[in-house]
């Protein structure tokens, strides 16, 4: 004698979990909040990004001789030349020695302007 008749469990626990098929409007809902995630995560992640990085690209492509700039350092000199081609700019960092360092053009993080020369002069005195 049986005390448990696994075929009729069996038929029991599948016939309980069969449900017709999706619909459109279920997947839709499903899939919805990955969809929100994935264009809030463009919107705050990937779009701001792109428009510093376009923003850098057209500082370092305006920067000229005798510009005053401020290096990812922190050095703060003027533009003494300018050569795209090798991707490296000279700054002038003391003006009554004329000492002059040599830097990639990628590491310029901005331009200072006549406001900003100064606020620094301001702050230093």
């Amino acid at each position: 004698m049986k005390f448990f008749d696994y075929s009729m469990i069996s038929v029991q626990l599948f016939a309980a979990d069969s449900k017709p098929p999706a619909g459109p409007l279920e997947l839709l809902i499903t899939y919805f909040p990955m969809v929100l995630i994935v264009v809030a995560a463009w919107f705050l992640l990937y779009r701001p990004e792109k428009e510093r990085m376009r923003k850098q690209r057209e500082l370092l492509h305006d920067v000229k001789k005798n510009d005053r700039v401020i290096t990812a350092s922190g050095i703060v000199g003027t533009v003494s030349n300018v050569d795209r081609e090798q991707d490296r700019i000279v700054l002038k960092v003391d003006e009554s020695s004329n000492t002059k360092i040599t830097f990639t053009l990628a590491s310029i993080n901005r331009v200072l302007t006549d406001s900003d020369d100064e606020k620094a002069a301001s702050a230093g005195a």
